[in-house]
């Protein structure tokens, strides 16, 4: 007799790995410095996160999906992603895939719930108060370094002090990769979502030393988390290198654009650059930065 759910787990995983590949060069890069095990569960939660993304911020709105009908798909999404948590299958593969790693590195609702609950504030929040973003931030970004965080950890041991010390570089991360994306988009997210996340920053006022107090501000984030990175086991180092290699690129090419190009052009690393930044970690010639 055929033993089904290994291959239905297997089909899932290969569909969460799709989607990394097609909707991130960077992560999609950084994936493939970690170990088959690791690589699975870090594809997984980038895939559910990516679902979610979708349904406020990409295909649901194209589909034709209001607001309101976005907010139920998310309600729905967030009720089959912990019902998977709890009984070990859904459905949907992208779940599925997540369910499977969050039952085997241990996240639950205390990671799941600040991330939809910040998913659903883009369904109805235009501007943010500090509160609210650092609110935002961390449900959007911080808590994913974390879900990371478990998967890289799992099977280790560490003191409650080094522990504490990867929690907080993980969140300062995904912290520093949450800004710079926000700043990169500002126009796009302005203009077309009419969404400004930076409390009191806008298009129509946004200059040079606006722009330099923000990146001030994500450097000294992924100076923190760089710090930490020589702490996680040996086996995702490299990857974590990576990521925060080419974010720490697009930050420097973000400070050499000026203001008024940076709100009416979309910045980016190049592919070949990436590739370059990957090939460097790769062979030992740049450590976290």
């Amino acid at each position: 007799m055929i033993d089904r759910l290994p291959l239905y787990d297997r089909v899932a995983h290969e569909t969460a790995g799709v989607v990394i590949r097609r909707y991130s060069t960077s992560f999609g890069l950084a994936s493939k410095l970690l170990d088959g095990a690791t690589r699975s569960h870090i594809e997984n939660i980038y895939a559910l996160v990516r679902l979610a993304d979708e349904i406020v911020d990409g295909g649901a709105a194209e589909a034709g999906v209001d607001r309101q009908v976005a907010r139920q798909l998310l309600d729905e999404l967030e009720a089959e992603t912990h019902t998977a948590l709890e009984r070990g299958y859904s459905t949907n593969l992208v779940v599925h895939a997540f369910a499977t790693t969050g039952r085997e590195v241990g996240i639950g609702p205390d990671l799941t719930a600040p991330f939809f609950a910040s998913m659903r504030a883009d369904l109805t929040e235009t501007t943010h108060t500090p509160d609210s973003f650092a609110a935002y931030v961390y449900g959007s970004a911080e808590v994913v370094g974390l879900m990371c965080l478990r998967a890289f950890v799992l099977g280790c041991e560490y003191t409650p002090q080094q522990h504490e010390r990867l929690i907080e570089g993980a969140r300062r991360l995904g912290a520093a990769f949450q800004k710079v994306n926000f700043l990169r988009d500002l126009a796009a997210d302005f203009e077309t979502l009419g969404r400004s996340y930076f409390p009191g920053v806008d298009v129509e006022s946004f200059d040079e030393a606006t722009k330099n107090r923000l990146l001030d501000d994500i450097d000294d984030d992924l100076r923190a988390a760089r710090e930490t990175i020589p702490d996680l086991p040996a086996g995702c180092r490299r990857a974590v290198a990576l990521a925060h290699g080419l974010f720490h690129e697009l930050s420097r090419r973000l400070r050499r654009t000026p203001a008024d190009r940076l709100i009416a052009s979309r910045v980016r690393v190049p592919n070949p650059v990436k590739v370059r930044i990957a090939a460097a970690v790769s062979l030992g010639r740049l450590a976290a930065r």
